[in-house]
């Protein structure tokens, strides 16, 4: 494919794309798809939108205090100001952000995608070694964070990494800065295909990809599935649990409410029922958050507070019928399920309205192809299981990674996922073709927890692997070997998790580990996973299950 000139000075990102000849195929079958050759997508999302509906109207609300269309425009333009004259970031550069969902979070996102640079959000439960990694990968030359998250990311030791603190009030403060700069800028006019943003996922190494996105594609994922399948109004209030660190918290909870004029409302952590009353209390229209935040608001007995809502929107693992059945018995909203990656960037099948079928994930989103594909690459009959394939405006790009070339075939995105389509168009999940494990809608790779708990002295060999669980779908479950001398006892059980706490993410600890005498292996010493997927893992050894909750 043939690229448009770059307005990058500098070029990693377009050095580092897939050769073209690994590329997905690419489709813009709708003509909203068809955007000019150089186009900003913050400029787009804001500038444009505020001139069409004003910059008064509500726009990011926060229990912090509400901004308006406004308000984050002069914040955004007085970031990209501080970013290139202060900091000397020119276009093309990576710029890391950290912190949880809140205006300041945005303001940065959007002040540096106006200037040229990359965006590369974090979460922010990550620890040193993990963002170390993500810093090796993207080199990203600057990182702005919210002051509470600074301590992994300064003990992650970056090399030449400048860290600008936002939050403190301090004169040094990154918003005490901008504040100082104009609230007008002229955003870099970057190329269409110029990356726009870097987003990790897991992969089954534990090393995680970086998926690399253009402006383009941001405004792709608002003008298909947004537009198409949720249809947004001005009037619409967003909220909900995704970080933006996740593409499908950065679509749900900004891309979407901004393109449509709406307004979103940023949470930095919400327990569902704290969530249940947010919505109540700010009149929130449309919920973003996976299966696992339905079924507990539910459980929590605020359905009550629920009924306001226009618009449910599922994703992150697959939506249970018998789940989407008690939100609509005690709401009346009809959740919208959707399947979507962070190669793809957002949703890509997907039902709403009247074309929901519970228990489905829906069908195509208009703008994208999808098939089931059997080993050999060809098309299944219809009620066959087989790999999930997909085609449309976005696709998978890894920066300099050699799984580029599995996870696209003969031009197909294949996400790893196992499906089957029924004879009325309508694909129906099966399973993760993976060892990646989804627990609450997070991603988690199981060879990650492995080294992890390798680090503990006791722990002598282990293994890891998604057990079922009605209440998260699944958790990950650990099977150890532990040091000779070393009982398997619930509190060395519970040592174990604390200290996995310590080295990664905390939401990636085994929430259930066994203990065996011995990994069931292959001849040639692999480790089978399959096994220790079986209902009768454990009666490898006497030892209990020991389950945290």
């Amino acid at each position: 494919m043939q690229l448009s000139p770059s307005a990058h000075m500098d070029t990693f990102c377009r050095d580092s794309l897939p050769p073209p000849a690994q590329w997905p195929e690419f489709s813009f079958a709708l003509p909203e798809l068809h955007y000019p050759d150089r186009i900003n997508c913050a400029e787009e999302l804001l500038d444009t939108t505020i001139k069409r509906y004003g910059a008064d109207r509500p726009c990011l609300l926060s229990p912090a205090g509400d901004w308006t269309y406004g308000d984050l425009l002069a914040a955004g333009n007085q970031v990209a100001h501080l970013l290139t004259e202060d900091f000397g970031i020119v276009p093309g550069n990576r710029v890391l952000l950290r912190g949880p969902n809140n205006p300041c979070l945005v303001a940065c996102w959007i002040g540096v995608i106006k200037a040229g640079a990359v965006a590369v959000t974090t979460m922010p439960l990550l620890r040193a070694g993990e963002l170390a990694t993500i810093c090796e990968i993207a080199k990203p030359t600057l990182a702005l964070c919210d002051y509470r998250f600074t301590w992994d990311l300064a003990s992650a030791e970056v090399p030449d990494l400048a860290i600008v603190k936002y939050g403190t009030g301090q004169p040094d403060d990154l918003t005490v800065l901008a504040s100082q700069k104009p609230g007008d800028y002229t955003p870099v006019a970057t190329a269409a295909d110029d990356v726009a943003l870097i987003a990790f996922t897991s992969g089954t190494t534990g090393r995680p990809k970086a998926t690399m996105h253009f402006h383009r594609d941001v405004l792709a994922i608002a003008d298909t599935f947004s537009a198409r399948v949720l249809r947004p109004t001005p009037e619409d209030v967003f909220a909900g649990t995704p970080p933006l660190a996740f593409t499908y918290g950065l679509g749900g909870m900004l891309v979407f409410p901004l393109r449509a004029g709406a307004s979103t409302l940023l949470l930095e952590k919400a327990a569902p029922d704290e969530l249940a009353g947010h919505i109540a209390a700010r009149g929130v229209t449309v919920c973003v958050t996976a299966p696992t935040g339905y079924r507990a608001m539910i459980a929590s007995g605020r359905a009550a507070e629920l009924r306001g809502l226009r618009l449910c929107l599922s994703a992150g693992e697959h939506l249970p019928a018998s789940t989407w059945q008690a939100f609509y018995q005690k709401t009346g909203v009809r959740i919208i399920d959707g399947i979507g990656s962070s190669e793809m960037l957002h949703i890509f099948i997907s039902a709403a309205g009247d074309d929901i079928v519970p228990g489905a994930t829906g069908k195509a989103v208009p703008g994208y192809l999808a098939a089931v594909l059997d080993d050999e690459g060809k098309p299944v009959p219809d009620g066959t299981i087989g790999r999930l394939a997909v085609k449309g405006p976005t696709g998978c790009r890894y920066l300099a990674d050699d799984r580029q070339q599995v996870y696209v075939v003969d031009g197909w995105n294949i996400t790893g996922d196992t499906y089957l389509r029924d004879a009325q168009g309508y694909f129906w999940y099966q399973a993760r073709s993976d060892d990646i494990i989804i627990s609450a809608g997070y991603n988690i790779a199981g060879p990650e927890i492995e080294e992890a708990l390798l680090q503990h002295p006791d722990v002598a060999e282990c293994g890891v692997v998604g057990a079922p669980d009605e209440v998260r779908g699944q958790i990950v479950k650990a099977f150890v070997v532990l040091s000779k001398g070393v009982a398997g006892t619930a509190s060395t059980a519970a040592e174990l998790q604390d200290f996995v706490k310590q080295q990664i993410a905390p939401y990636k600890y085994p929430r259930a580990i066994t203990f065996l005498p011995a990994l069931p292996r292959t001849t040639t010493g692999k480790l089978q996973r399959f096994r220790l997927r079986e209902p009768d893992a454990g009666a490898i050894s006497p030892e209990p299950d020991h389950r945290a909750d």
